[in-house]
């Protein structure tokens, strides 16, 4: 129970009116449990919608859940996919490369990967067949939360500090284990077959997200983290929600 707070502390900013002790070392531990507070935040995008959707058309909707999910973890991954974004735009080697990522201003190009994220994100949710809305906001985060795992496991720090270093080093096999079983178990029980196709697809992204990174960098920070759980959520709606036809 302790980590799973930790990890839903560190991947939302959810008000709770207690608190819990934290060790570095619990950081990489609480990934094991992401996938489940990934749940939690699905469950609060079902609650919205069920109050919201009534009301406003689904294309409005769908837009007011995106900027809820944006609230909910306060821009967090948003804000790494920004900085990986500058960071491929930068000339240079790699010094140059995680300078411009460690910059708290965004570039040029990380607001347009932003914009461009925040659309692909808003027209695929809006693409989800009507009949599996609810599943599809309980799984995506779950499955983008799970990417952060598989990025995390077994891989290298770019950078000896940092929270991207913390997580890496504080993290194990069994770690990813755990993880796994939470992921397949949710879509297992909400979209067996979408949700499996889905998980693929986020296995092969992540995988190529984290082997160019090591490659060029010689390891991860939390900004890539955050970068791949952005795509894998895109990803795992566009499966979701490939072959409806509106």
């Amino acid at each position: 129970m302790r980590l799973y707070i930790i990890a839903l502390q560190f991947l939302t900013i959810i008000p709770l009116p207690f608190k819990v002790r934290c060790e570095k070392e619990d950081l990489g531990r609480s990934a094991a449990l992401f996938p489940l507070a990934g749940l939690t935040i699905g469950l609060l995008l079902v609650c919205l919608n069920w109050l919201i959707s009534p009301w406003v058309p689904r294309p409005l909707c769908a837009a007011l859940l995106i900027t809820a999910l944006a609230a909910l973890t306060g821009g967090l991954h948003l804000d790494g996919l920004a900085d990986v974004c500058d960071g491929l735009a930068a000339r240079g080697g790699r010094e140059r490369f995680l300078a411009v990522m460690k910059d708290s201003q965004v570039g040029a190009v990380g607001a347009v990967g932003l914009v461009l994220v925040l659309l692909l994100k808003w027209q695929a949710l809006v693409a989800v067949p009507p009949e599996i809305t609810w599943q599809t906001l309980l799984l995506f985060p779950v499955l983008g939360r799970f990417a952060q795992v598989l990025a995390i496991a077994g891989a290298k720090h770019a950078r000896q500090d940092g929270l991207g270093a913390t997580f890496i080093q504080g993290m194990a096999a069994r770690h990813l284990l755990v993880a796994l079983c939470i992921t397949v178990t949710a879509c297992l029980a909400l979209l067996p077959v979408k949700g499996m196709i889905a998980l693929t697809a986020v296995f092969a992204v992540t995988l190529i997200i984290k082997g160019y990174f090591q490659n060029r960098l010689g390891g991860l920070t939390g900004d890539i983290i955050g970068c791949a759980c952005e795509l894998s959520e895109i990803t795992a709606l566009i499966m979701l929600s490939a072959g409806y036809q509106h």
